[in-house]
């Protein structure tokens, strides 16, 4: 009874340091943010509106393009692209490290085209994946997941490298096969590289799809952009910028809540 009644204060000591600890983070977020757009204000006060359009000009633009629909057409064409190429990469990337970093042999024969291809960057290949895919979805979505699917292979690499090998010989004494070592030892210990690289790989996508729209696509952020500059519209381009920006925090704290829930118990 005692202990009981020691131990509740405690806990609600905890809670409460916890919830001050996530409000001053978050005051702290919201104040860098409110310095931001006081800057550009003051910057934008100081030059022309087609060098720095002010912060209350692209907001009104902004308004302007949700009542007309324009901007959530073009969020949605680039999110989906990202999604579906981000996800294919992630796909084939996961198996494909697992496997070169188990497997001498089929590290010896992936490893010269993974080393090759990984530093040549996606909008090298813009030209050749319209000609190949034509101009439609396909080609964006191939971009990305190109350049998705080699950081995410890397990583998975380097997390089955990492690998205690006191748990796979303590595996291997208790009778385990190839692939239950695979599957009980290298795949969790691996899921902490494996998170890595999606995310970096997301990050990277966001850069493809902006320059495969900008060269082969009539909807989009990348397009919206590219097209700002014919009509001289600079705040559109912010528009574009900030869309951008805030549509990955959205898709990586997306992420990072996912994976938090389903692999907790494989994560440091």
């Amino acid at each position: 009874m005692t202990d009981a009644t020691q131990q509740t204060p405690t806990r609600g000591a905890r809670t409460g340091f916890s919830m001050g600890e996530g409000m001053k983070r978050v005051l702290i977020g919201v104040l860098s943010v409110v310095i931001g757009v006081l800057a550009w204000h003051i910057g934008a006060m100081n030059t022309s509106p087609l060098f720095l359009p002010s912060p209350w000009s692209v907001a009104k633009t902004t308004g302007e393009m949700i009542a007309d629909g324009s901007l959530f057409v073009a969020i949605g064409a680039s999110a989906w692209r990202i999604a579906a190429g981000w996800a294919a990469g992630v796909i084939i990337g996961v198996p494909l490290g697992l496997f070169m970093g188990r497997f001498q042999i089929v590290r010896l024969l992936c490893d010269p085209w993974i080393e090759f291809f990984r530093f040549i960057p996606p909008i090298a290949f813009v030209t050749l994946a319209v000609i190949w895919l034509g101009p439609g979805e396909i080609t964006k979505i191939a971009l990305i997941f190109y350049c998705t699917v080699f950081i995410v292979t890397i990583n998975t690499i380097a997390g089955v490298e990492n690998v205690n090998q006191l748990r796979l010989q303590a595996a291997r004494s208790m009778g385990a096969s190839k692939l239950t070592e695979m599957t009980t030892v290298i795949f969790p210990s691996a899921v902490p590289f494996m998170i890595t690289g999606a995310r970096i790989a997301m990050g990277n996508s966001f850069l493809t799809v902006v320059s495969a729209e900008i060269v082969s696509a009539q909807t989009g952020l990348g397009s919206m952009i590219w097209t700002a500059r014919n009509f001289g519209r600079t705040d559109w381009v912010f528009v574009g910028i900030i869309s951008l920006g805030i549509l990955g925090y959205l898709f990586d704290r997306a992420f990072r809540m996912a994976t938090r829930k389903w692999f907790r118990r494989f994560l440091f």
